[in-house]
């Protein structure tokens, strides 16, 4: 009889549980190295970061409520566009989220003191620097992120929580460019790779998957404006990407000798 009210005790733990064990409290170890690996750390949006008062919720997934982020920054305008460098400046470790504040947050500002510059020195030979050694960011203005657990926080290092936040924040060293097309569509990213022109495309597509055009034609038909660009020339294959408004709308290649 004793040993069935333990087992029926344990059910109902595990049951209550969710049948999983209790998750631990993050050590003091833990939380410093967390706090100390992510405090005043640079980062590269990937997305728009809209200011926001409440931190922006992302999940572990790397998803976060679209039309939440657009309804902030309808209402409070942009605190990094995308290819923009931001900076950790708080770190709050809570029940089952970390808290990262942008930039000072949405009502904080850059201090002053973070763009002044000194010179290197008496042989002049160091250029200039910024007295705390950082550069200032180029983003707009701050807001804060919430990376959600859904549950108590687990013993993670600093570089795991980065990977989390990799959606929507780049802590590597990446150019503009390369942060662009990465929000892109996959098919539109191959070709752009593959230095190819499809229809979908805009300008800036196009641009990045062929550069500048060896020569542009506009013409008016049925009322509707169509810009051609055209690629190569002859003896070769001649390209013409053609555009209606901002899209591309044909790709025709054709070959062309000489007269």
């Amino acid at each position: 009889m004793k040993h069935a009210t333990t087992i029926a005790l344990l059910l109902t733990w595990g049951l209550l549980l969710g049948g999983r064990a209790p998750a631990q409290k993050l050590t003091l170890e833990e939380r410093t190295e967390l706090v100390r690996g992510l405090l005043a750390e640079f980062a590269t949006a990937k997305t728009i970061l809209p200011r926001s008062k409440k931190p922006l919720e992302v999940s572990l997934q790397g998803q976060y409520d679209k039309t939440a982020w657009k309804d902030a920054l309808d209402g409070n305008g942009p605190a990094a566009r995308v290819g923009d460098q931001v900076q950790i400046t708080k770190v709050d470790l809570e029940k089952d989220r970390i808290v990262l504040e942008i930039n000072y947050g949405m009502k904080g500002r850059q201090r002053w003191w973070h763009n002044i510059q000194m010179g290197g020195g008496m042989g002049g030979g160091g250029g200039m620097q910024p007295i705390n050694g950082q550069p200032a960011t180029e983003a707009p203005s701050g807001t804060s992120l919430a990376l959600v657990f859904g549950g108590p926080l687990p013993a993670k290092h600093a570089a795991e929580v980065k990977k989390l936040l990799q959606p929507v924040l780049d802590f590597e060293k990446h150019s503009a460019t390369e942060l662009f097309v990465d929000t892109l569509p996959k098919e539109m990213q191959e070709a752009i790779r593959e230095k190819k022109a499809v229809v979908g495309m805009d300008r800036d597509m196009v641009l990045l998957a062929k550069g500048r055009p060896d020569n542009k034609q506009r013409e008016s038909k049925d009322g509707q404006e169509r810009e051609d660009w055209i690629y190569g020339k002859p003896p070769g294959t001649i390209t013409f990407v053609t555009f209606e408004a901002d899209k591309v709308v044909q790709v025709k290649e054709l070959y062309a000798g000489l007269q």
